[in-house]
């Protein structure tokens, strides 16, 4: 079961089909339809690692979103232990590593993606330029692994806060991805703490990605609810954040 909640008024103007905004001019058709391939990120990072390191934003950078993470932070931790927070298909993102330094409250930020070569760049531009995180209570590491089988790298119940940044957006656009986007927020919603959340940030309007949701949550072990907010227009493009939470299935 999926219930909905609108948290935003401002939600207008809705699209039967969401709009694929690349911010690289050079991404061809075949890669997009390729976006599910460990292979087509490793030959991407590896092409665009050329040079000088520069971290690579899907959509927007962390400065855009900040206000949506940290505030949910903030209300979820309730003790003094380590909020674990997962960044799923981090690729050479800001993100994680921007939690990590601005968070109040002390954090385990894992940046995963599919691409070895990714989380390599993340780990030597890491080392290379250390960060000072707000707690030094927080962690901050990189690890490679498929964001399809989070259930074999973290335990039920153990992840405070998910966090997709274009990853799902890739999948369904691709060829032969709609299967394994709809197996991460499965996935998601096994290892998330009962008060933890599932945020996707998104081009794609309510009335396509809400149905989608409640579509994939079916048959999960754990039901959802569903939150949906604008997060405002960039560069004539309306991005939107979903926030999907387990809730205890109903015997």
């Amino acid at each position: 079961m999926l219930r909905v909640l609108r948290l935003s008024s401002s939600v207008q103007g809705f699209r039967k089909e969401a709009v694929w905004r690349c911010h690289h001019s050079s991404l061809t058709n075949d890669f997009v339809e390729n976006m599910d391939k460990k292979t087509t990120w490793d030959r991407f990072y590896t092409e665009n690692s050329k040079g000088t390191f520069k971290n690579f934003e899907w959509f927007f950078g962390f400065h855009v979103i900040k206000d949506c993470i940290l505030p949910l932070l903030q209300t979820t931790s309730t003790t003094d232990a380590s909020l674990h927070v997962l960044d799923i298909g981090c690729g050479t993102s800001a993100l994680g590593p921007c939690i990590y330094r601005h968070s109040e409250c002390a954090v385990k930020v894992t940046c995963a993606d599919i691409s070895p070569v990714a989380v390599r760049l993340m780990q030597e531009h890491a080392a290379s330029t250390p960060v000072q995180p707000c707690n030094p209570s927080s962690t901050l590491v990189f690890q490679e692994l498929d964001c399809t089988e989070l259930g074999r790298h973290f335990g039920p119940k153990s992840l405070a806060l998910i966090v997709d940044k274009g990853t799902t957006d890739a999948l369904v656009r691709s060829k032969e991805g709609q299967a394994k986007a709809g197996q991460i927020i499965r996935q998601s919603l096994k290892v998330l703490r009962p008060s933890g959340h599932l945020l996707q940030f998104s081009d794609e309007d309510p009335d396509a990605r809400l149905l989608w949701l409640e579509k994939e949550s079916r048959g999960s072990e754990v039901a959802a609810e569903v939150g949906v907010q604008e997060v405002g227009e960039i560069r004539g493009v309306t991005y939107f954040c979903y926030q999907i939470s387990p809730r205890l299935a109903q015997i």
